[in-house]
């Protein structure tokens, strides 16, 4: 079928009936609360199993697997637009050791999926493209966001089966975040590791369903210009828009200067953004922008990727490749429980099963899903682990940013030991800021 606006106006229909369908489920369905899946994750599998890729009742186009790297170019575009200003001095003081912890955790997963890949996988399976191993930080750490990032920049240089193995990556991820958060907790409780434990039925009503009673929703601030100019959220669309094209506009003219480097651009759409909060600030303009309004065009986007996403991935790709996916799979969730189990013990005082249950969560689904568990350990926020990592997180998305863009280009100019040698001692660095602040100790607490 030749695309055209009307088909792009179908898909977006078809993926807003299965966003609608999931909300519904998650609201209804006892089972799906208990795994607290996301309404995005449900349209994405009812994608997969009824549209092309599946069953083929669902009349989506062949541009499902492009929605996703458009989307992630305004979501990395509103980054810079959300963030505060970096203090340096809070974070040594209060929240160094939560700091630490995450950016190993996060660091070290990039480093050590491909290194596992290099040694384990790629000499078994010559098929296999010398940047699998990047597939694991991209769907465990990354999200569904980043699976897109990523899928599309290995896309682009000619490994179309990137997108739909990261996007597996992703999708298996944040399920296995869930499931075996919930055994690590239920068998925390009955060690006595736990400080504040709920129990599911304690849970609020909202938090299972994710139906918010009219009481009980939180208004934020959105009408920065007035409707008769122009509608508030016309206006944050145009400027997000403008920094993710300002993106896309940049990284064709990369490749049209430099034809061997492919910059993504999703990259290119986050220094548009800082150039534009830049500008907003110095003209005194940043007022009239919305951080609630900019951060709900963000977190629809991501929902809409994540349908999109899932139900963009091929099967028989997956199929092909499902033993060293397995294989892969199992190192990433091995490597996240040692962060779980033994670091988390080392680096945190008070509140270490806690934090740990929370980086679990992000370091194998999303932050969403790490809030999900800790939710249930810690209803209250009494252990202040969202407070530190909010702050600990300013410094620890710069150092994201670079992962996503440059691992891919020294894996695909075959520098992938140069990136690990860095990962190493970047690594070796954070270490030895731990042990000298005494963020970190010897011996589990």
């Amino acid at each position: 079928m030749d695309f055209s606006p009307w088909v792009l106006f179908t898909d977006i229909g078809l993926i807003s009936l299965l966003l609608l369908a999931g909300t519904i489920i998650r609201a209804k369905v006892k089972v799906v609360q208990q795994m607290f899946l996301p309404a995005s994750i449900i349209a994405g599998l009812l994608a997969l199993a009824f549209g092309p890729n599946g069953l083929d009742w669902l009349p989506f186009s062949d541009q499902m697997g492009t929605y996703p790297g458009i989307l992630i170019a305004i979501i990395f575009g509103t980054l810079p637009l959300l963030s505060p200003r970096i203090d340096w001095k809070a974070i040594k003081t209060r929240v160094g050791s939560m700091w630490a912890y995450s950016q190993l955790a996060m660091v070290l997963m990039w480093g050590s999926g491909l290194l596992f890949a290099m040694l384990f996988l790629n000499p078994f399976w010559d098929d296999l493209h010398n940047g699998f191993g990047l597939l694991l930080a991209a769907g465990f750490v990354g999200g569904h966001g980043t699976a897109a990032a990523i899928g599309d920049t290995f896309a682009q240089n000619g490994w179309e089966e990137a997108k739909s193995l990261a996007m597996t990556s992703a999708t298996i991820g944040i399920i296995s975040s869930i499931l075996i958060g919930i055994l690590f907790i239920k068998r925390g409780s009955a060690k006595g590791h736990t400080s504040f434990l709920a129990s599911f039925s304690e849970l609020p009503n909202e938090l299972r369903t994710g139906l918010i009673p009219p009481g009980q929703r939180v208004k934020s601030e959105t009408d920065t210009v007035s409707s008769i100019s122009i509608d508030p959220y016309v206006f944050h669309l145009s400027i997000v828009t403008i920094i993710a094209l300002g993106g896309y506009y940049l990284s064709q003219l990369g490749e049209s200067l430099l034809p061997n480097v492919a910059i993504p651009a999703f990259s290119l759409a986050f220094l548009v953004g800082l150039v534009v909060k830049k500008i907003m600030n110095v003209t005194n303009t940043d007022k009239y922008m919305s951080t609630a309004v900019v951060d709900r065009i963000s977190g629809s986007a991501t929902d809409i990727l994540v349908a999109f996403g899932i139900g963009s991935i091929s099967i028989s790709v997956v199929v092909d490749n499902a033993v060293p996916l397995i294989l892969l799979f199992i190192f990433g969730l091995f490597y996240a429980f040692m962060f779980f189990s033994i670091f988390s013990k080392r680096f945190f005082e008070e509140f270490w099963f806690e934090k740990g249950i929370f980086t679990w969560g992000w370091t194998t689904g999303t932050v969403a899903m790490g809030m999900a568990l800790l939710r249930i350990v810690d209803p209250k926020s009494e252990s202040k682990t969202l407070d530190d990592y909010g702050l600990a997180y300013i410094p620890i998305a710069p150092v994201e940013i670079l992962l996503v863009t440059f691992a891919p280009i020294f894996v695909l100019n075959s520098q992938g030991w140069v990136f690990l040698s860095i990962v190493a001692a970047f690594s070796a660095v954070i270490v030895f800021m731990s042990w000298r602040y005494k963020w970190l100790t010897k011996a589990a607490k």
